[in-house]
């Protein structure tokens, strides 16, 4: 069945250009969904049908899954199954007719512009990593790109002259994306005075880099931003994604349109974008609320 698992990876990565964490997500969940299938003592490949899978999601949300989780557990499964129909492997799709669970809408939790302010005012310019993590935060806010989006950048990916970032989302998807000054001359900044004291190899092509030389990763950014909320005071839960979810909101509040923060934020679909007007509506009624008289 590994092998069965490997080839399905492979064909991610090659045919369809998947990113490497959506890859090893897949793989994780199909090698817990292969390891549940044997301590049952069933095959993979015989013994699975829509009675089999539903069992094993009704085990997953035993342990206290959440419907996330489970659909994304799911949507491995049946991407899987129709892999093996397509290539022959088997004749019939066993996970066709398992219902993905409801998703509850949940919206994501944003900053205020003035909170976003106070994160943007921690870091320490006067050293290189202070340096760097302004310049980190001020092109998150400035553009709404993923955290993956920023750690892959490299320096020609950046255009300051231009204020364009080009960057490479789900699916591997090229994308330009307005960098706006302020954010753009803390760029500078950082290539002029930090990095060159971060840096090790003058072939480094990575844009941001660790206190080792060698390109941030995501975990790493997560630690800094955590650190700069804790200075700032800020005690909303802060995700890796609070500064792209709090620029797509801002943008909707100030009067952008939905098409242009689509492509602004990469989404395939429009749909995924209205998450955030649900957003600015319901600040909207918090501050009429808050200051009607007659509210």
């Amino acid at each position: 069945m590994d092998g069965y698992v490997n080839e399905f990876i492979n064909y991610l990565s090659v045919e369809r250009g998947l990113a490497q964490n959506t890859l090893e997500s897949y793989g994780r969940d199909l090698r817990q969904f292969e390891a549940y299938m044997n301590s049952t003592h069933k095959d993979l490949i015989k013994d699975s049908n829509r009675a089999t899978i539903l069992e094993y999601l009704n085990t997953l949300q035993s342990k206290g899954r959440a419907v996330s989780t489970i659909s994304r557990n799911l949507a491995a499964i049946k991407s899987f199954y129709q892999y093996l129909v397509r290539e022959k492997y088997i004749d019939k799709d066993p996970a066709a007719n398992v219902e993905s669970p409801k998703l509850e809408k949940k919206l994501p939790k944003i900053l205020t512009i003035s909170e976003v302010e106070e994160l943007l005012k921690q870091p320490n310019v006067s050293t290189p990593n202070g340096i760097r993590d302004k310049a980190m935060l001020e092109l998150l806010y400035a553009t709404g790109i993923r955290v993956s989006e920023l750690i892959s950048l490299n320096i020609s990916d950046v255009n300051l002259d231009m204020g364009y970032v080009k960057c490479f989302g789900k699916g591997s998807k090229e994308r330009i994306v307005p960098l706006g000054s302020i954010a753009a001359k803390c760029v500078q900044e950082y290539l002029n005075k930090g990095r060159p004291k971060l840096v090790r190899t003058y072939d480094e092509p990575a844009l941001f880099v660790n206190h080792h030389g060698n390109r941030l990763t995501r975990q790493g950014f997560w630690k800094i931003i955590k650190k700069y909320a804790q200075e700032a005071n800020i005690n909303k839960p802060i995700t890796p994604h609070t500064l792209r979810h709090s620029f797509a909101t801002h943008l909707l509040e100030n009067g952008a349109d939905l098409r242009s923060v689509q492509e602004m934020l990469g989404h395939a679909d429009i749909s995924t974008t209205q998450i955030y007007t649900h957003i600015t509506k319901s600040h909207l009624k918090e501050v009429y609320d808050k200051t009607h008289p007659r509210a």
